[in-house]
C-alpha cells in the first residue's frame, strides 16, 4: 500500500499559509485542506444558531456535530452539505471563529475530523497546529512566517481596509490568542522547516516547499 503523505504548514495570521498551500496541493495534485475554514465553520453555524461563540460545551457539540468536507480540487467548503465557501469569509465569522478556535473541546473535535481526512488520502494541511499535534508524523513540515508589518500589508490587500493600525492590532491580538491558548498552542515542530516569506514572492516559497517535498520522499518520486 502506498504510503499517504501529509504536508503540514503551520505558522501564524497573515503569513501566506493558505495562498502557499493552495499553490502547493495544486502543484502535487493532492488535497487542500484550510483547517481554519472549519473554526470558520463552526461559527458560521453558531452565528445562524444564535448561540455565543464563547459558550464552551454548545461549541464543542456543534463541532462534534459538524460536517464539514472539502471538495478535491477546488477551494469549496461545505457545512452540513451546504457550500459555505463565501459565507465564511465575513469578518463576524472571522472574530467569532478567533472564539471558537480556543476552545479546548472544539479543537479536539476538529482535529479528529482532520485526522480522518488525512487518513484517506494525499493533502496539504494548513493550520495553526498541523505538525505539532494533528500529524506530528507529518512528511513535511514547515513553519512559514513573515514579519508583523509585511503580515499586516498582506491584509490590508487582501481585505480592502484602510486602517493599518486596526489591521496590525487585530493581528497582534490574534497572534496572542493563538501562542497563549491552553489546547494545541501555535508553536514550530520541533522538526519543521521554518520558512521566512517576508521577502519572498509566492513563487519562490512554493518552490522551497516542494524541494521539501522532493526531497524526503522515500519513494525518490519527483514532483513537478
Amino acid at each position: 500500500m502506498a504510503r499517504r503523505i501529509i504536508v503540514a504548514i503551520d505558522g501564524p495570521a497573515g503569513a501566506g499559509k493558505s495562498t502557499i498551500a493552495r499553490r502547493v496541493a495544486q502543484r502535487l495534485d493532492f488535497t487542500y485542506i484550510d483547517t481554519g475554514a472549519m473554526y470558520r465553520a463552526v461559527a458560521l453555524w453558531a452565528i445562524r444558531e444564535k448561540l455565543d461563540p464563547a459558550g464552551m460545551q454548545q461549541m464543542e457539540e456543534l463541532a462534534k456535530a459538524a460536517s464539514i468536507e472539502f471538495e478535491p480540487g477546488s477551494v469549496r467548503v461545505l457545512l452540513n452539505g451546504e457550500d459555505v465557501t463565501a459565507a465564511i469569509r465575513t469578518d463576524e465569522v472571522s472574530n467569532a471563529a478567533s472564539i471558537v478556535s480556543a476552545i479546548p473541546g472544539v479543537r479536539r473535535a476538529l482535529v479528529e475530523t482532520q485526522r480522518g481526512i488525512g487518513a484517506a488520502g494525499n493533502v496539504v494541511m494548513e493550520g495553526r497546529d498541523i505538525g505539532s499535534v494533528v500529524f506530528p508524523d507529518a512528511a513535511v513540515k514547515v513553519f512559514l512566517d513573515a514579519d508583523a508589518d509585511e503580515r499586516a500589508r498582506r491584509r490590508l490587500d487582501q481585505t480592502g481596509i484602510t486602517d493599518r493600525d486596526a489591521i496590525a492590532a487585530q493581528i497582534s491580538e490574534r497572534d496572542r490568542r493563538d501562542r497563549t491558548r491552553a489546547e494545541s498552542p501555535l508553536v514550530q515542530a520541533p522538526d519543521a522547516v521554518y520558512l521566512d516569506s517576508t521577502a519572498l514572492s509566492h513563487e519562490e516559497v512554493e518552490e522551497a516547499i516542494l524541494k521539501l517535498v522532493r526531497a524526503r520522499m522515500s519513494n525518490g518520486k519527483e514532483y513537478h
